[in-house]
């Protein structure tokens, strides 16, 4: 016997094809998650501190994640973020109070407008199972950039910077590792000697390579892929693509004016010896992409 849908009620509006933004780390997740957080009847967020404590543990355990439990887990917590109360958005990160326009304590919504609810924390990617489980009507949006690029800018986030640490690869850390892009436990050692580039590297590969998963596997009408190239170059189309795929329409204004970095600009900010190892370490996913 099919088991019952489970419905989830947050401020008193029944949770529907909830929107989840994935990408590998400074992929333009941000920059979009902006324009579905100004956009009529959205509530997005962005990293909340307990969303963002399970979304690690699952990327860094998958056995957490392949839990019975876990689709529960997600569910709760993303329902406690996107609650509607006073002084809600203090406990929002910078980013996602910047993103929502707060000034003070907020909330940056209104609970009578609400039809449509979402997040885009940071390293969501790996719970994507989890939150399919956990939300069988999800929508899913993935974003990929040219990982050279990417990883120029993790390696000046010093939040990036803390993962390429040798400990965080630890003894009983499980293997394969998508979430540090390291497959086995043999690697352990060579992983641990790698320049920060190489590590920031191997986490865009595996990142992508869960992106390139998902195309394989969820239907059309469930996940759009966008580039950032794109989204830069074209947002009127990007968001136009964004607004048919959710149905609903989406504010494009977030996408124009902002100071972010071009498309490659790598080639000025990685010194030659960086360059040179991120295009050995991603080679072929930066061929697969198109990225030249």
């Amino acid at each position: 016997m099919r088991p019952p849908t489970h419905i989830l009620v947050v401020n008193g509006v029944k949770v529907r094809r909830p929107v989840f933004v994935v990408a590998a780390p400074h992929s333009g997740a941000d920059l979009l998650s902006r324009a579905l957080k100004r956009s009529p009847g959205f509530h997005v967020t962005m990293g909340r501190g307990p969303v963002a404590r399970v979304v690690h543990a699952f990327a860094r355990r998958p056995s957490i994640a392949r839990s019975g439990g876990a689709p529960q887990v997600l569910r709760d917590v993303l329902a406690e973020a996107w609650q509607v109360v006073p002084a809600a958005c203090a406990e929002c990160t910078a980013t996602c109070r910047e993103a929502g326009g707060i000034v003070g304590a907020g909330p940056c919504v209104g609970p009578g407008a609400l039809s449509r609810f979402g997040d885009a924390s940071p390293d969501l990617l790996y719970s994507v199972p989890v939150l399919l489980r956990a939300f069988p009507d999800a929508r899913l949006i993935q974003i990929i950039r040219d990982g050279r690029d990417v990883v120029a800018d993790m390696l000046a986030d010093p939040a990036c910077m803390t993962w390429v640490k040798p400990h965080m690869l630890s003894e009983d850390a499980e293997f394969p590792n998508p979430f540090l892009g390291v497959r086995s436990a043999e690697h352990r050692e060579r992983w641990a000697g790698m320049p920060p580039a190489g590590k920031c590297a191997l986490r865009w590969r595996g990142a992508v390579r869960l992106s390139a998963a998902l195309r394989r596997e969820l239907p059309g009408e469930h996940l759009l892929t966008l580039r950032y190239e794109d989204m830069v170059a074209s947002p009127g189309e990007a968001i136009d693509a964004v607004s048919s795929f959710l149905e609903s329409k989406i504010s494009t204004i977030a996408l124009y004016g902002r100071t972010i970095p071009r498309p490659g600009s790598w080639r000025r900010r990685l010194s030659a010896e960086d360059a040179e190892l991120v295009e050995k370490v991603t080679r072929d996913e930066l061929a697969r992409l198109g990225y030249r």
